[in-house]
């Protein structure tokens, strides 16, 4: 009886075992490739599996990840017979497991050789110029003929990075030396131009400043002028004032003389004595009353004034 026991709890552990080791955990971005009797069977994703035991094994585990690959340097030559040593780095993804597993004997040596002959074929068609300065137009095409070319195998081609190119040492000579020279040639053509710049700038400099200066030299002229006319204004007015204060005090003199009763002999003597003023100045012409004419009459005029002075005293 306990044998019996003993027998059926080893039957039991066996079985326990069997399946236990016949069930699988699938992990996240992963894929299990599953062969019965040696053909494919299925594929498992992310989540628990069981397998026949015996029967079904699980063939390749793959990886859904993003995977990067870099590949050693490969001697290419330009179309201008130059020499380069150029390196790329291959990011790719595994989209189809069944292909990937059954596609291709060796998927990174096949992407490797693939990579190295699309290279050449293309950098073939390139002088060394163009080359280095085309590395995104390789990249591109690079992709896009690995992408359609590896597609067979399950693989998608996300991207493809040229890391380095190196040309032979004696052409990294002579581009540094041409750098060299490009470098001096823009730094005399910019100090040229600071120095063009400066002439321009000092240049106008001058122009403004006469232009001030004209300027100042007018604006002078002009206060200067509208001072003078300002003067001659106040020395007309002046002269004016002046010929309208004799004026009034001729008519308050002839005033005072109506009022005195002067007679017509006193009168003349007056006008005589303003005919003299007159002559003493510096008038060319001088007007000769009619009444001065006769000098009879005007020698009786200054008797008469004359005794009337005495009798007056």
């Amino acid at each position: 009886m306990n044998l019996g026991i003993i027998v059926i709890m080893v039957i039991l552990v066996i079985i326990l075992l069997i399946i236990i080791s016949n069930v699988r955990i699938v992990p996240q971005a992963h894929a299990y490739i599953l062969e019965r009797l040696g053909g494919y069977k299925e594929t498992w994703s992310v989540g628990l599996h069981f397998k026949m035991p015996i029967l079904d094994k699980v063939a390749k585990r793959v990886s859904l990840k993003e995977q990067v690959v870099d590949f050693d340097p490969q001697a290419v030559i330009t179309k201008d017979n130059v020499t380069m040593q150029i390196d790329t780095v291959v990011f790719f993804q595994i989209t189809d497991p069944k292909k990937y597993a059954y596609g291709v004997e060796s998927p990174i040596s096949a992407i490797e050789n693939l990579t190295a002959t699309t290279l050449r074929n293309i950098i073939g068609d390139l002088e060394l110029d163009e080359t280095l300065t085309s590395r995104e137009t390789i990249n591109t095409k690079m992709r896009t003929i690995l992408d359609i070319a590896t597609d067979e195998w399950g693989i998608k081609v996300n991207r493809v990075e040229l890391k380095n190119i190196m040309p032979p040492k004696a052409i990294q000579d002579a581009m540094e030396k041409q750098m060299k020279a490009e470098r001096e040639r823009r730094e005399a053509i910019l100090r040229a131009e600071g120095e063009k710049k400066s002439t321009i700038l000092v240049a106008e400099g001058e122009k403004e400043s006469v232009i001030l200066e004209a300027e100042a030299a007018k604006e002078a002229a002009i206060l200067k002028a509208e001072a003078e006319k300002q003067k001659r204004i106040r020395e007309a007015e002046g002269q004016a004032e002046a010929i309208r204060t004799v004026q009034k005090a001729t008519a308050e003199g002839i005033e005072y003389v109506k009022a005195a009763g002067a007679d017509q002999a006193v009168l003349t003597l007056k006008s005589l004595e303003a005919f003299v003023k007159a002559a003493d100045g510096q008038a060319t012409k001088i007007i000769i009353p009619s009444e001065l004419q006769g000098i009879a009459g005007l020698t009786k005029t200054i008797a008469e004034v004359a005794s009337i002075d005495k009798k007056s005293e």
